[in-house]
């Protein structure tokens, strides 16, 4: 009998501790906030119909997707101010092509800036990765050109 009870001690210890561990996991899950794949991205951000919630904890989940898609936000911001690096060339009008695009993607962030609705900034944020992703294959590809231009030009006798 009492090698049963500790048995059952035993199993109820572990059944606790896998718990416990599966608590903190899902724990962790939710402090990271961040998206891993589009899929979660548009599921976190697209608006479905939810069962009835008070308004503190719809205040708390509202808070909770903006600080997400600031976050969001602010790495596509740093992202294309990184790629702007590569735009070293200037201009008809002689400024850098680095500081014209700066200079706009700052305007619309801020024109974006107060923008509450979730599926609007989720299609602002799939937007903007997407045109910094064209634009740097298509940067690749023109380097790549010059490149094969210039092993031309100094093959040719």
């Amino acid at each position: 009998m009492t090698a049963n009870i500790q048995k059952f001690r035993n199993l109820s210890t572990a059944v606790n501790h896998s718990f416990k561990s599966r608590w903190l996991l899902d724990h962790y899950r939710l402090l990271h906030h961040g998206p891993d794949t589009m899929e979660e991205l548009l599921d976190r951000h697209v608006v479905k119909k939810e069962k009835s919630l008070d308004d503190d904890e719809n205040d708390l989940l509202n808070r909770q997707r903006l600080t997400s898609s600031r976050r969001e936000a602010l790495s596509l911001y740093r992202d294309v101010i990184r790629a702007t690096r590569f735009f070293m060339w200037a201009n008809s009008q002689g400024i850098p092509w680095r500081d014209v695009l700066r200079e706009n993607v700052r305007k619309e962030f801020e024109e974006a800036r107060f923008e509450r609705d979730p599926e609007v900034i989720t299609r602002l944020l799939i937007g903007g990765r997407d045109a910094l992703q064209a634009a740097l294959d298509k940067l690749a590809e023109k380097q790549k050109q010059e490149i094969e231009k210039q092993r031309g030009n100094a093959n040719a006798p």
